[in-house]
């Protein structure tokens, strides 16, 4: 019996040198994403030492005090999972394929995951990000004015517009890539 139409053919033609040249040079962005793993790791640790310190100085710290550490961990957190994107989702995209298909763990996003995607993903991660930031912000913009304010007006409108800059963006960039999938389609 012949199993030849069993399993998809492999191209077997090699690329010529420049080609291959070109192609094989997606592998000097591996440093990047082994170094994004390292930042990760950087961020792990950040994200313990607040930790430790909320709950060392939990009895010490006003509502609003305790209200800014959590959100900066919520920022840690954040910014943890937007590298895990790029790590992940870039690689996958520029580098090569991890074969996750069927792994229990396999992110649900990873199955549908191209540039496109992956540029509206980030810019919903970087206004997260934001949000984060401006809402500390709001928080402490009763003190502007005092020693205890680290914020100007200026300094508060300009992140105020600046978020509205990178919504007004991932709005831009979503809408582009719809309709780069119509067309497609």
């Amino acid at each position: 019996m012949d199993h030849i139409h069993d399993k998809p053919q492999a191209q077997s033609a090699a690329l010529k040198p420049l080609p291959a040249l070109i192609f094989s040079s997606r592998w000097l962005q591996l440093p990047l994403y082994l170094g994004l793993i390292v930042a990760q790791c950087v961020y792990v640790f950040l994200f313990l030492t607040e930790l430790v310190h909320l709950v060392l100085h939990a009895a010490d710290f006003s509502e609003m005090q305790i209200m800014l550490v959590v959100l900066g961990l919520i920022d840690v957190v954040m910014i943890s999972n937007l590298l895990v994107m790029v790590i992940v989702g870039g690689y996958e995209t520029f580098v090569s394929r991890l074969h996750l298909n069927g792994h229990p763990d396999q992110p649900e996003w990873l199955s549908h995951v191209n540039a496109g995607v992956l540029k509206v993903k980030l810019a919903m991660a970087i206004i997260g990000i934001s949000s984060i930031h401006l809402l500390r912000t709001f928080i402490e913009a009763g003190y502007v004015g005092t020693a205890r304010s680290s914020y100007t007006e200026t300094g508060i409108i300009l992140q105020t517009v600046i978020h509205s800059v990178f919504i007004l963006s991932a709005i831009g960039i979503a809408y582009v890539d719809r309709m780069t999938q119509a067309k497609d389609h």
